[in-house]
């Protein structure tokens, strides 16, 4: 069976987006971490947009935050900055301030035995490739065939120091190995396939908050909730209980010696507990038990209070060390 799977590096536009709204939420957690955080950025073409709410007793400076995640992101150049944030909805607030979900949403969490992460092979390789391409606008896909790589794609923007790219060394080493008997790195690997890229990042594109999903999650033959993460403080089962049900699913991967594990959460706005709580092992569907799922429960149990969001917006959410991977 084939299956591909993509990644993005910390310099494509939506994923500088996601690093800034998740920087803003780390900004604020450092102060108050009982913050009420849902932040969305847009970018391009020389200005960034943060719109969203925030109720916090954190003292913060958006627009510096944008300009420092920018310019670590490997952009040298100024942009103009434009915020619109205000207070979180006193109605959805009501409903936290009770314990309950802070809204409704169906969260996804998975593990298999393909891979040390617990990961599909595709996402863990598209991964790896992107991080060496450094501080850069990039792209990498990989196909695989029965636990061999079959297709590379990597593009690149070539601009500027490409001092920290060390691609072709991870190629050799991750790739190679993998390769189909008989096949050449020259046969599968195929390099900036639209010819020389020297304008990326904002210049030549937009860039928004959570579209990324397959990627933040498990790649394209996983199914994923609908709701992003990067933005969105733990109160958003968006996030919290999608990290939660990868616990779950590691837990139970674990435990059973299974292949392959699904879970499947689902909630109401304003209700502590899931309406849902189903996993998935081999196939055999079970009830999820011995797990407190109240988003309160969820938060101090992963520790989900804590400044330490920028870095889950980078290379994905999962299989990266993560408390809800282990």
């Amino acid at each position: 069976m084939l299956k591909t799977a993509e990644s993005v590096s910390i310099g494509h536009p939506d994923k500088i987006c996601d690093q800034i709204s998740d920087a803003i939420l780390d900004a604020c957690l450092a102060q108050d971490p009982n913050s009420r955080v849902a932040i969305e950025t847009l970018g391009g073409h020389g200005m960034i947009v943060v719109c969203g709410e925030l109720t916090t007793n954190a003292n913060i400076n958006i627009r510096k935050i944008v300009s420092d995640v920018y310019k670590d992101c490997g952009n040298d150049e100024n942009v103009g900055v434009m915020v619109n944030v205000v207070e979180q909805s006193r109605e959805i607030s009501n409903g936290v301030d009770n314990d309950g979900a802070g809204d409704q949403g169906i969260m996804v969490g998975y593990a298999c035995d393909e891979t040390p992460e617990f990961l599909p092979l595709p996402v863990v390789l598209s991964r790896k490739l992107c991080q060496a391409m450094g501080r850069h606008d990039a792209k990498s896909q990989v196909t695989v065939e029965n636990g061999k790589v079959v297709k590379v794609i990597t593009s690149l923007c070539e601009s500027g120091d490409m001092s920290d790219v060390k691609l072709e060394e991870v190629v050799k080493k991750e790739i190679e190995p993998l390769l189909v008997p008989g096949k050449t790195l020259a046969d599968v690997w195929m390099r900036n396939p639209n010819g020389c890229w020297t304008v990326g990042g904002f210049n030549a594109d937009t860039g928004l908050t959570g579209r990324k999903l397959a990627v933040d999650n498990y790649g394209p033959n996983i199914p994923v909730g609908g709701g992003c993460f990067s933005g969105k403080d733990a109160t958003k089962v968006d996030r919290s209980a999608a990290y939660m049900a990868r616990r779950i699913a590691v837990d139970y991967l674990k435990a059973r010696k299974a292949k392959e594990v699904f879970v499947h959460l689902a909630y109401a706005i304003g209700v502590a507990e899931p309406v849902m709580a189903t996993v998935d092992i081999d196939g055999v569907q079970e009830e999820v038990k011995g797990y407190d799922l109240k988003p309160k429960a969820i938060i101090e149990f992963l520790k989900l209070r804590e400044p330490k969001f920028r870095e889950t917006a980078k290379y994905g959410h999962f299989g990266r060390g993560f408390e809800w991977d282990k």
